[in-house]
């Protein structure tokens, strides 16, 4: 029997039009939608109709990704696809927590606009920028951030594929030690430097947000960015970890393989995810879910290998 993972997406993935078509087919989406728009009105109108520059803004991406996040995992749960445990790359962590139960779906929707708004101040408070590095293995690129005084690295994705944040200014000639040793450094369409030290300040202030906020234990195994094993009871303490520490998604994966998880769904928006678990886990089975038509092929063919 086939052991399911839902993958929550992160940012960089956004598009206009995410999750229109769910919202216009599936009531329990449409009814959690316009909750949503209530609390942050015209969230809608830049899913739907946004132009890129707009959806690229923290504030914006954040809480639009999470409704996008969410509806097809709704979607195929009501079609009886339930997962055994789930995972968030970054911003994807709070709807796959919402998921797993620890808080009310709206709930997560209102802690993820807080979050969008602490680190949009942050990328305003010093200019940086992402890159992902491809051909170079992790020791190497460790070794060329050290060269620079604001350079991190950040999402440890799989293997020859690191993301590193930085200062702008220092991005540029980074780029070219990337080059010089053989790999390649691609821009992200991200506004800051995320999970490093210049969300020091936006983490701090989560971390108080998130102390007041009441979260419950997962009723599945969530597995955190933060340390790649699953949550506890206590959710906000290894949620306060997220903004500022990197993401260790290949060992994420690895360590659901070594639980048991054979079978890998990215709902939400794009297939980055699905590419990078392809990439550590080969022999998985690995399906994407963003429209309704993508969930309702999905369910068909999970129920075939189940």
């Amino acid at each position: 029997m086939a052991k399911i993972a839902f993958l929550f997406s992160g940012q960089g993935a956004q598009h206009p039009g995410m999750g229109k078509d769910l919202y216009e087919q599936n009531a329990s989406v449409r009814a959690l939608f316009d909750r949503a728009e209530a609390l942050r009105p015209g969230t809608l109108a830049q899913m739907f109709d946004g132009d890129a520059e707009t959806l690229r803004a923290t504030e914006n991406t954040q809480p639009c990704l999470y409704l996008a996040d969410y509806a097809p995992a709704a979607v195929l749960a009501e079609a009886g696809i339930r997962p055994a445990g789930v995972a968030g790359f970054s911003l994807g962590e709070l709807p796959a927590l919402a998921f797993a139960g620890t808080m009310d779906p709206a709930d997560g929707f209102a802690l993820t606009v807080r979050r969008g708004i602490l680190m949009g101040e942050a990328t305003r408070e010093r200019k940086s920028s992402m890159v992902a590095v491809i051909k170079l293995d992790n020791a190497t690129v460790e070794r060329l951030c050290g060269e620079f005084h604001a350079v991190y690295p950040v999402n440890y994705n799989s293997a020859g594929n690191l993301s590193v944040a930085g200062d702008e200014a220092e991005l540029a000639a980074f780029a070219e030690r990337v080059k010089e040793a053989g790999g390649r450094a691609l821009p992200l369409k991200v506004a800051g430097g995320f999970h490093s030290p210049f969300m020091d300040n936006a983490a701090a202030k989560f971390a108080a947000v998130l102390k007041e906020t009441p979260f419950r234990a997962p009723e599945i195994p969530v597995y955190a960015n933060f340390n790649a094993t699953p949550y506890g009871a206590s959710v906000a303490d290894a949620l306060s970890m997220q903004m500022n520490h990197p993401v260790r998604w290949e060992q994420t994966i690895l360590r659901m393989a070594e639980d048991g998880f054979d079978t890998f769904i990215e709902t939400g928006v794009g297939n980055v995810l699905a590419k990078l678990v392809t990439r550590i886990l080969p022999e998985a089975k690995v399906f994407t879910a963003e429209t309704a038509e993508d969930c309702a092929k999905v369910a068909e063919e999970v129920r075939a290998h189940a």
